[in-house]
């Protein structure tokens, strides 16, 4: 067990953050959650991080900084061997599972939640755990998208390229499930990774029938079973989600 304090820097709906609270949850290493306020969050991270790093998720190890979630996980094996996020005998193909669920999947958790947002602001309340907003709220919910869409430069043929491109990752997802790589009796690093993405994407209705009943959808629900918010089908346009 480490002897050092441990600090996760996160933000609440943040997928990464996802895969390190779990990570460290999963070696049984006590630690704090410190969620940062939207917006603020990148001078925050800088501070504590070091130039260039203004992203969440970061871990303090005592006084050492560990920023962006592969780093994390792979610090939290180093601190806590069991249980292995790295299996001995499949440690070179969840490596690369994992930086592929970083590299190709992580965006699409960002962008297709708030893409389907912008067509349904209201929906934003049921993130909290409520009920879709009121009109007031919704105002609120249209500014606060908008200000999404530039800060993670989505826009509609962004969009569409994400949704035609959808089916052939979660193709690649149940290879790897096929595979032994992820799906195990115990997450590996890769099982992390790449379902903390695909819960998100599951809060999207129009998304659903592409997950619904794959090995992509059960490796969701497994490791992070409890995520709030409900985006109706029906908020993308006609015709830019595939059909199954």
């Amino acid at each position: 067990m480490s002897a050092a304090p441990l600090v996760l820097h996160a933000l609440p709906p943040s997928h990464p953050c996802m895969t390190a609270a779990a990570a460290l949850r999963l070696k049984g290493l006590a630690f704090e959650r410190v969620d940062l306020r939207p917006g603020e969050h990148t001078a925050e991270m800088e501070r504590l991080y070091g130039p260039g790093r203004t992203t969440v998720p970061g871990l303090l190890v005592g006084d050492e900084p560990v920023h962006g979630s592969i780093a994390i996980l792979e610090r939290l094996e180093r601190l806590e061997p069991e249980p292995a996020l790295y299996p001995e005998a499949i440690a070179d193909a969840v490596r690369e599972a994992e930086r592929w669920g970083d590299a190709e999947l992580q965006d699409l958790g960002r962008r297709l939640p708030w893409g389907a947002l912008r067509f349904r602001p209201e929906a934003m309340g049921t993130f909290g755990g409520g009920p879709p907003l009121d009109p007031a709220g919704t105002d609120f919910a249209i500014r606060y998208v908008h200000a999404s869409w530039k800060y993670h430069r989505i826009s509609a043929v962004r969009l569409a390229e994400d949704l035609a491109e959808l089916p052939a990752k979660l193709d690649h997802v149940d290879a790897l499930a096929a595979a032994g790589v992820i799906g195990g009796e115990s997450p590996t690093a890769a099982d992390l990774q790449i379902g903390a993405t695909l819960r998100v994407l599951l809060v999207v209705g129009d998304l659903r029938q592409l997950l619904e009943g794959r090995p992509a959808e059960r490796l969701a629900r497994r490791w992070f079973p409890d995520y709030g918010g409900d985006v109706p089908a029906g908020a993308f346009p006609a015709g830019w989600v595939p059909e199954r």
